[in-house]
């Protein structure tokens, strides 16, 4: 039987990243963060100087690029070729590579093969965070999630996120960069963000990150059960 398999899809800020990794935690899940592994091609484009459109250069960057996860303590380090750049790609120039790469259809071709086997690898269950998940990754996952917010509270998030990493930033400047990307994610070609048909949607705008984990993990637990029975 395969790993059970979770999607959760939304927008930058709704708390995917915090509700996934809790999640994963709490039901001893793998958790495979997408949007890093996005994030990751935009940084090796970046080092490379190879534009964000160069469906070549990036389909042969694909070819070589070696990307996974590991649990430090409480958070789910990214490794590109073996070095840790958790840190380095959750920059706001980072957020933008990732925006644009994303929206090449090289790109998720090529990726969409390591995304699938990184959650069919799991043990027990896999939690997988992103844009597309429910839609394109796995449509036929066992659980779909997508959580929402509003602008504001989202870019504050992001927001408060950069300034404990020691980031300069404005409240405005991060809304502004929000309002862009979600403006790409959305109205991209290939694979654009949006809501599976049957994917249960969550606002995190006035509930506690904490009552959307026990939320989704009651459901999650409830799919689990009837599966098993």
């Amino acid at each position: 039987m395969r790993p059970f398999i979770v999607a959760i899809d939304g927008p930058a800020g709704a708390g995917k990243s915090t509700v996934s990794k809790l999640l994963a935690r709490r039901l001893g899940f793998a958790l495979v963060d997408t949007g890093a592994i996005y994030r990751c091609v935009a940084l090796m484009a970046k080092r490379e100087s190879i534009a964000s459109d160069d469906d070549a250069r990036l389909g042969e960057l694909l070819g070589r690029i070696h990307i996974h996860f590991q649990v430090v303590g409480e958070e789910n380090r990214v490794f590109l070729d073996g070095q840790d750049v958790s840190s380095e790609i959750r920059t706001p120039e980072i957020s933008m590579g990732a925006s644009q790469v994303s929206s090449r259809p090289v790109v998720r071709a090529g990726l969409l093969a390591l995304q699938r086997r990184l959650a069919l690898e799991a043990e027990k269950g896999a939690i997988l965070e992103g844009r597309d998940i429910g839609t394109v990754v796995f449509p036929d996952a066992d659980a779909k999630f997508f959580l929402e917010a509003s602008s504001e509270v989202r870019a504050r998030r992001r927001y408060e996120e950069l300034f404990q990493k020691g980031v300069e930033s404005t409240l405005e400047q991060v809304l502004t960069d929000q309002t862009q990307r979600d403006k790409d994610d959305s109205a991209r070609a290939v694979a654009p963000l949006k809501a599976a048909e049957d994917a249960v949607r969550l606002d995190s705008s006035a509930t506690p990150l904490s009552e959307v984990v026990q939320t989704l993990e009651t459901d999650i637990l409830r799919r689990l059960a009837q599966r098993q029975g």
